[in-house]
């Protein structure tokens, strides 16, 4: 694999790259209208996140479901973000700075570091910028995540500037996500679960169905697994998770 360029030569750069960094510790700078999604293969986010003392914006790492490895994230918003994606069905990869992009841009050289590229299920590729609301609003900031955008899909791909989600969703999510992984309930306890629930039916019945002599949320871990697979759907946007929520079977 080639190595990356030096930063001083990004006065002669003449068409936009991204330079991907890999397992290994080598780096690659492709031009980016030859950027493919199997060049990701190996790699490893292009910054090293760091937490320490005193930081204000919460970075960490993120055990992924999707994955099936850990996700790096350098907020509590690219948290949420990263949560978000890690719940859909339609989302088979997460990739956390995946890339640095360079391009000349009204005569200057600029370079940008994505926070996630997310691959979906349908083939599709869409990039993940996460900025809160209030930052947008300053032109610069804006200015900043356009010219990313504006590249990314003349690639082809899909872009997104994310700043946020209702509450409710966020907070359910959170709460489901102690349920992602597999073996965290007994699978014979979901399978046995799947089979009690009648679509349309409230949650605090089949958790009764299922207790038998025992406490009724004793038999809710394996419904709240069903919830994050996706076998199972409720209302999340708008109310919390209680016994009220009407379950409907997926599949």
């Amino acid at each position: 694999m080639a190595t990356e360029r030096p930063r001083k030569g990004r006065s002669k750069l003449r068409v936009p790259t991204a330079s991907i960094r890999y397992e290994d510790g080598a780096t690659r700078e492709v031009p980016f209208t030859q950027l493919r999604l199997r060049d990701f293969t190996d790699s490893e986010p292009w910054r090293r996140v760091r937490s320490a003392h005193g930081m204000t914006h919460h970075s960490g790492d993120y055990a992924s479901a999707t994955t099936g490895g850990l996700v790096v994230y350098e907020s509590r918003l690219e948290l949420a973000r990263l949560l978000l994606a890690d719940f859909d069905p339609s989302v088979c990869g997460i990739f956390a700075q995946p890339c640095r992009m360079v391009a000349r841009v009204d005569g200057k050289v600029r370079s940008h570091v994505p926070d996630f590229l997310l691959v979906m299920r349908s083939g599709t590729v869409r990039v993940v910028n996460v900025k809160p609301a209030s930052r947008l609003e300053n032109p610069k900031v804006a200015a900043a995540l356009a010219w990313p955008g504006q590249l990314i899909e003349r690639h082809g791909w899909e872009y997104e500037i994310w700043s946020g989600a209702e509450p409710s969703l966020l907070e359910n999510i959170r709460f489901l996500a102690g349920y992602r992984h597999p073996g965290v309930v007994p699978n014979n306890e979901v399978e046995r679960a799947w089979q009690e629930v009648v679509d349309g039916e409230e949650m605090a019945l089949v958790e009764r169905r299922l207790a038998g002599e025992r406490q009724p949320e004793e038999a809710r871990p394996p419904l709240m697994a069903l919830l994050w697979s996706g076998r199972l759907t409720t209302d999340l946007s708008t109310r919390p998770l209680s016994g009220e929520c009407v379950l409907r079977r997926r599949g």
